[in-house]
This record gives structure tokens, sequence and C-alpha cells, in this order.
């Protein structure tokens, strides 16, 4: 009777722990995104399929229903891994016979994500061919060309006849076509480096002929103007540049006659303008004086008598008693100079007033005494 009182309580306890686990699972466990995408097709896809983000399961089918000309898939991931707004639904194949999956594409990197209970219309989903369809397909071109469709009137076998015909005799000539594009497609991968930077650069080239458009159409508008201008005047300007050919050809032969005479006034031009560059300074001094000087001629002459007038100043500053004793001192010894010229080299000096070298000579000389 223990031991079955005991087994009671031991069964108890771990029941409770059981149920407190669950709980505590469930209490943890948080409650998955639901999302419902709308196929065309859903061949392979159950409840139960995977759920996968870049091959990693995320979470599961719940239910798949048709629904009118599609099929309503309803999904729940894990709310770990948010799903871009702007995604889309793909069913994948891993292989011909194994389960296939959802794949919810792109991965999120940021951004709006899709709310609980979003929907996913058909132009966002995408479903893999399937092999019926494509033994469909291979069965409709069989049949189009067959007797019964393009071959109906033996045109397909025509065109294989004329094929080989045209073919017949020219492997060489084809293998050498076939040589060549070879090697043309291997030059071209060989620089596509620079293929694409010219590309870049024409594109960068269009895209300045965009921005500068406005300048472009202007440029364009004034070369019609020309054009127009030029097509109206074509008789003058044909008749103008006949004109220019009679007379290129008259200077070509002036030139052949006068061959000697031109070398020899091109060689003295060569010495001229030697001397003009030697004579630099000169021609810059003169041409600076020119103008004054050709202004005072202008001044110095006298309309009433014909005449240019000049004012003599040989002097210079002194007076002409000033002039006639320097020429005394220079002339006989100082004892000799007569007084007068003493006394007025001395008023001059009193008066501060210009004097010569000969008349301080002569203050000097009193100065001594």
């Amino acid at each position: 009777m223990n031991r079955r009182r005991t087994w009671r309580v031991a069964g108890a306890a771990v029941l409770a722990v059981a149920v407190a686990a669950a709980a505590l699972v469930v209490r943890q466990e948080p409650a998955r995104l639901r999302l419902t995408v709308h196929f065309p097709a859903a061949v392979g896809i159950h409840a139960g399929s995977e759920v996968r983000v870049l091959g990693v399961e995320v979470g599961e089918v719940v239910a798949v229903t048709p629904q009118g000309r599609g099929v309503r898939v309803e999904l729940r991931y894990d709310p770990a891994w948010p799903v871009p707004a702007d995604a889309k639904a793909l069913i994948v194949p891993p292989s011909v016979v194994s389960d296939r999956y959802v794949q919810l594409t792109p991965a999120y990197t940021g951004g709006p994500a899709l709310p609980d209970g979003a929907e996913l219309p058909v132009e966002r989903t995408s479903v893999p061919i399937e092999l019926d369809e494509v033994y469909r397909s291979l069965d409709e071109l069989s049949t189009a060309l067959g007797p019964q469709g393009a071959n109906a009137e033996g045109a397909l076998r025509d065109l294989v006849r004329t094929g080989a015909a045209n073919l017949r005799g020219n492997g060489d000539e084809l293998h050498q076509t076939l040589s060549g594009l070879s090697q043309a497609m291997s030059t071209l991968s060989a620089g596509r480096d620079d293929l694409f930077g010219s590309v870049a650069d024409l594109q960068q080239f269009t895209s300045m002929l965009a921005a500068s458009d406005g300048t472009v159409r202007e440029f364009d508008d004034r070369l019609a103007a020309v054009s127009e201008q030029l097509a109206a005047e074509r008789e003058d300007l044909a008749a103008a540049v006949r004109a220019l050919s009679r007379a290129l050809a008259d200077v070509a032969a002036f030139v052949k006659d006068n061959r000697a005479e031109l070398k020899a006034n091109v060689a003295a031009l060569a010495d001229l303008t030697g001397v003009l560059a030697r004579q630099q300074q000169a021609l810059t001094q003169v041409l600076d004086l020119a103008p004054l000087a050709l202004s005072n001629l202008n001044l110095a002459y006298n309309p009433r008598s014909g005449t240019i007038d000049t004012r003599d100043n040989a002097l210079g500053p002194y007076d002409p008693a000033s002039f006639v004793c320097s020429l005394l001192v220079s002339s006989v010894p100082v004892a000799q100079v007569p007084a007068a010229c003493t006394d007025l080299a001395k008023t001059l000096e009193t008066a501060k007033l210009p004097l010569t070298a000969e008349l301080k000579k002569l203050l000097q000389a009193v100065v001594k005494k």
C-alpha cells in the first residue's frame, strides 16, 4: 500500500513538472507572424512545407487552399526574421522529385517590414516551370514543325535541303568564320576593361551633352542660321571662291617669275628687322619723345608769319654781365680782372643768386688776398 502511494506521488510530481515546463515553453515562445501569399499554382507545397530566407528555415506553411484561378497559401514565420515590405515569394524546387519550399526574398537589411497578417498578390510571386509544361511546349513545337504545321507544303524540308546545299563544300570557310568570331570575342573579352571604360566615358560625354542641352540647341540654331545665310549667298560665295582661285594662281605665277627678287627682298627685310630688334631701346625712346616733340613743334609754329618762333636761352640762368666777367676770369690773370667783376660777384653772392664757376673762383682768390 505504501509502495502504491509512493508511485502516485512520484507520478503526480513528474506530471506537475511537465506541465510547468510546457507552460514555461509556451510562455517564452513568441507568437509567429502570419503571411498570406497568392500563387498562380502551388505544386509540391502543402501544410508543413518550409518557409526560408536565404535558404535558412524561418517558418512553415500552415494551409494551402485553392481560390479561383490561384492558390491561397498561409504561412507562419519567426518574428526574429523580419521580411521587407517589398518582398516577393518564390516556390523553389531543390530537385525534380524532392519537396519544394517557399522562399521569401530579398533578405531584410533595414527599412519597413511586412506587418502581421500581410498579403502578397500574384504579381509578387513566382513559381517554377513544371516538367509537363516543358513536354507540352516540346510537343507543340514538334507539331508546329510537322506535316500539319510549317512543313505542310514542304517548306521546312526545303529549308533544310537549301541549307545543306549552301553549306556543302563551305566547311573550311565556316570553320574560319567561327574561328575569327571566336578570336574577335576573345579580343573583346581581353579588352573588356578598356571597352567598358570607353562606354563609361561615352556615357559621361552624353550626360554632359544632356546637361548642356540648351547650349547645344543654341549652337545648332546658330549653325542652321549660318548655313541658311551661306545657302542664300552661295552664288556670291562661289564667285568669291573662283576669284580667290584665280588670284592664288596669279600669286603663284608672280612668285615663280620673281623668285630671285622676292628672295632678295626677304633677305633685306630680315636685315631690317634685325636692325630694328637691335635698336629696340632707341625706338622705344623715340616713340616716347616723338609725341612731345611734335606737340612742341606745333606750339612753336607761328601761322601769321609762317615761321617757327624760338626763344634762345644760351646763357641759362646767368645775366650778360656775369657771362662777360666769366670770360675775363677765364682769359686773363685774376689780378687783371676789373674790380667791377669782383663787386658783381660779391653782390650776387650776397643776394644768393646763381654764380658761374669763374665768378666763384674770383671770389675765392679775393678772399685769399
